[in-house]
């Protein structure tokens, strides 16, 4: 599973584990602070700030040739740009700060901030051993621009690929497609796969000329079977799959380009 619904919202995967994380440390915190009649939600909200900015700080800092020209973009936080040992860092100096600073909160903060980080790291490392499931790039037929149908595991057999979930009326989707187009150009030796949810080759077709985009692999489908065959829960939603076919890595919403080299790096080969 790539992200979560919840109510109008998709959230990806990383996000709901980062909050699952911080809710047990303020409810232990909590119980914890009753017994010595001390609080300490307000300094675990601090720490919660400080560990998305350092994580999003050393996640610019990681992938800084992407945001040289783009310093808008190092602020634009929907591309989920955020390294989480960088952010495990913050976590742990702020914590310590407080510690230094307020000696009535020591032990609840201690105990509080010590479940949030193993529950974090149990959590995420529940997820890995689980993996990707349908890991393998689908057997799905799909239709070209033409209706001709197209089988996607065919397309761009043999080498790295990246498949992309996208529709007309999603506008992550738009505002990410200059940067997957300009990508064909960047990586030829990757193959990028756009596949349309659900709409008609003629409304996309519609659509990449009144855009002005040049998608070399488009295709249609047109019952969205691809969002449940790899459990993806909203648009847009991109696949990173290597050379034998194998899925590596998953984005749920907006790409950047700094977002986009982060998934490439798990499926090309080292030089």
């Amino acid at each position: 599973m790539t992200s979560v619904i919840i109510g109008p919202v998709s959230l990806p995967i990383g996000y709901i584990m980062l909050m699952l994380a911080f809710g047990i440390a303020i409810l232990v915190g909590s119980l914890v602070g009753r017994r010595t009649r001390s609080s300490v939600i307000s300094k675990l909200g601090d720490i919660f700030l400080v560990t998305v900015v350092v994580a999003r700080l050393g996640f610019i800092v990681r992938y800084f040739e992407f945001y040289r020209d783009d310093w808008l973009g190092m602020i634009d936080i929907r591309d989920g740009g955020f390294d989480p040992w960088f952010g495990l860092a913050g976590t742990v100096l702020m914590a310590a700060y407080w510690y230094w600073r307020h000696a009535d909160v020591r032990k609840p903060l201690a105990i509080a901030v010590s479940a949030g980080v193993i529950a974090w790291v149990g959590i995420w490392s529940g997820v890995q051993m689980v993996g990707y499931p349908n890991a393998d790039v689908p057997e799905l037929e799909l239709v070209d621009l033409q209706g001709q149908p197209q089988n996607l595991a065919v397309v761009g057999a043999g080498g790295p690929r990246v498949v992309n979930l996208w529709a007309t009326w999603c506008g992550p989707c738009v505002r990410e497609m200059p940067v997957l187009e300009a990508a064909q150009e960047e990586y030829p030796e990757v193959t990028f796969i756009f596949v349309n949810q659900a709409e008609s080759p003629a409304r996309g077709l519609a659509f990449l000329r009144e855009q002005g985009l040049n998608l070399r692999h488009s295709y249609y489908d047109l019952r969205a079977e691809l969002p449940t065959i790899v459990q993806s829960r909203g648009l847009p939603t991109t696949l990173f799959y290597d050379a034998s076919g194998t899925l590596q890595d998953t984005h749920a919403g907006e790409l950047s380009r700094a977002t986009l080299a982060r998934g490439l790096v798990r499926i090309l080969p080292e030089d």
